[in-house]
């Protein structure tokens, strides 16, 4: 079955290949599945993902994810002055969120619903592969409370108007682009904004190193199992190498990825989406279109939609294929199901999270749609509220990363609670 399973993973990335290029309608559609590829592939690898940095920390005491991504974060946002040095800033679509009383109450919510379906936005993704029932039911959660967000985030001023910008901010949708507080510096401010980079990212690290010592003080630390098997160091015997083996397989396709190999990729993978498409990462606004399409399967007018959720009819009519997100979200999925393929793990994986109770799947429904409010409030998840805006150089990305915590603690408090009640 394992060698099955690997030979269906080269024949799925074959199959991506060619029906990609054939079947899209344009190269930059084909290029945003690729990224998809990519991103899904990198994620499960690497056994990463943005709700387990708070997750992981709260459930095992282990905060290196956490850590990792202080590490992403800032090797993303020095990609992006690459971009962004010597050019008008607002040229790009950079993701300067509002900051305002919709963004930390959405990050509350995020991280509170992140906490019962452990999972995020691109994480449900992975996890329709990993834990099929867990994340389709987050997913159609997910899905309706981003469709209920539409017209708050649309309409609703303490969404929309941010309380303090800079003129940078002004320009695209409001809130502050650090640059603008550094144009003294002798590089239009990326020096500036970097060093501060530094600072944020070395204080979340003190503070998460500091945490992770007191839970082992408190012997309340067992750590991440799959952190532990990351991080085994592999001796490669140079002496009885041989290039076609098991060992080399196993190297290549098989054996986890650590968490900052993870992050140099995905890292890599949006300074190439930075510099293709001029926008970063998204994956949530998706889901309460797709929610959209599902209610025209019964009668539902797009216009009577387009009323509703004020976006706009066309939103609700465009081929999922022809959309540029939606795409780019089909294929993290398959990428997830190209790593476990060509591992050989894709049946035992699939099969490992198949049975849950009634009062899982009400929680599940509850994390799903907090999280899907959340996103709204927030103008993002944790890619489009927390990654992208931070290494776009956003102070929202910060403010929700704090209110997300929050958020996440409180929800996996009661959550703890709710879970072990059955």
């Amino acid at each position: 079955m394992k060698k099955t399973e690997q030979i269906l993973g080269f024949i799925g990335i074959l199959i991506v290949l060619l029906l990609g290029k054939t079947l899209l309608k344009t190269d930059m559609l084909f290029f945003r599945l690729l990224v998809g590829v990519g991103l899904g592939y990198a994620l499960s690898r690497a056994y990463t993902g943005f709700a387990g940095s708070v997750n992981r920390a709260f459930n095992t005491g282990s905060t290196k994810l956490m850590r990792t991504l202080m590490f992403l974060f800032f090797i993303s946002s020095l990609l992006t002055t690459a971009f962004l040095f010597k050019v008008d800033p607002a040229s790009y679509d950079l993701w300067i969120n509002p900051i305002n009383f919709g963004l930390i109450l959405g990050a509350i919510l995020f991280g509170f619903g992140m906490s019962f379906s452990s999972c995020c936005a691109s994480g449900v993704l992975t996890d329709l592969i990993t834990g099929l029932p867990r994340a389709f039911i987050t997913l159609i959660f997910f899905g309706l409370g981003v469709f209920l967000g539409f017209p708050i985030q649309n309409t609703v001023g303490w969404v929309k108007n941010s309380w303090f910008s800079t003129p940078v901010g002004e320009k695209l949708a409001g809130g502050v682009f650090l640059p603008d507080l550094f144009k003294w510096d002798g590089l239009e401010g990326y020096l500036g904004a970097l060093v501060l980079m530094a600072l944020f990212c070395g204080l979340v690290v003190f503070i998460s190193y500091r945490y992770e010592r007191s839970r082992k003080q408190n012997n309340t630390y067992t750590g991440h199992s799959m952190e532990k098997v990351q991080d085994e160091n592999e001796v490669l015997d140079t002496k009885n190498y041989k290039l076609l083996s098991e060992t080399t397989y196993n190297r290549l396709f098989v054996k986890p990825w650590t968490l900052v190999q993870g992050a140099v990729v995905i890292g890599i993978l949006f300074a190439l989406l930075m510099g293709i498409t001029k926008a970063g990462w998204g994956a949530s606004t998706p889901y309460g279109i797709w929610f959209g399409k599902f209610l025209m399967i019964f009668g539902v007018s797009p216009e009577s939609l387009a009323a509703v959720t004020q976006m706009p009819a066309k939103a609700y009519l465009v081929p999922f294929f022809e959309h540029a997100v939606s795409v780019q979200n089909f294929g993290i999925l398959i990428g997830t199901s190209i790593y476990l393929l060509t591992a050989g793990k894709f049946k035992k994986t699939f099969m490992s999270e198949m049975h849950i109770t009634v009062r899982e799947v009400l929680l599940y429904a509850l994390g799903g749609i907090t999280m899907g409010l959340g996103t709204r409030l927030a103008n993002g998840c944790n890619v489009g509220a927390l990654y992208t805006p931070i290494a776009n150089f956003s102070l929202s990305g910060w403010i929700f990363l704090i209110f997300m915590v929050v958020g996440g603690i409180v929800g996996n408090t009661l959550a703890k609670r709710l879970f072990k009640q059955h």
